[in-house]
């Protein structure tokens, strides 16, 4: 698939270079962060940088969706952008970018896991304890109510 076809340069209804931009302020962060100190950097470079990430990703992007319409698949997956990334000549960013999705799927497990521990398992009692608890509650609660202990709040 061309650029034109899925509307990365030109032709009729395509997606102008200004409509698509990354974030300059997390552009000027990346590039605070991995400078020394003691340098600065034009804003004529800054624009530059900005430019050349967003063709990286426009590229590997291209090349990642030629790779899915060859494969016949609809959704884009991290292979795809591996495989992108040789067929463009960036072989020596393969093993740190796979690096790097590896440790993300694993922040992702992790939050997944804390996420259901902190839904439903977060207490470290069995769904059987859990609702006999409920139940010793509900018990001593009507019990209360019963008793006369618990007293109508007034009407607001």
């Amino acid at each position: 698939m061309s650029d034109d076809e899925f509307g990365g340069r030109g032709g009729a209804g395509a997606i102008g270079d200004d409509d698509v931009n990354l974030p300059k302020a997390t552009i000027n962060k990346l590039i605070q962060e991995l400078m020394p100190g003691d340098f600065s950097c034009a804003k004529d470079a800054k624009d530059l940088i900005a430019d050349c990430c967003k063709e990286f990703v426009l590229a590997i992007s291209s090349e990642a969706n030629e790779i899915c319409e060859k494969d016949s698949k609809k959704t884009m997956m991290p292979e795809h952008i591996l495989a992108a990334l040789k067929a463009l000549g960036f072989d020596d960013m393969v093993e740190e970018v796979s690096d790097v999705l590896q440790d993300h799927k694993e922040i992702a497990k992790g939050e997944k896991q804390k996420k259901a521990k902190k839904l439903g398992g977060g207490s470290g009692m069995t769904q059987e304890e859990l609702l006999a608890a409920q139940e010793q509650l509900f018990a001593a609660s009507r019990a209360k109510f019963e008793a006369g202990g618990v007293s109508e709040t007034p009407a607001a």
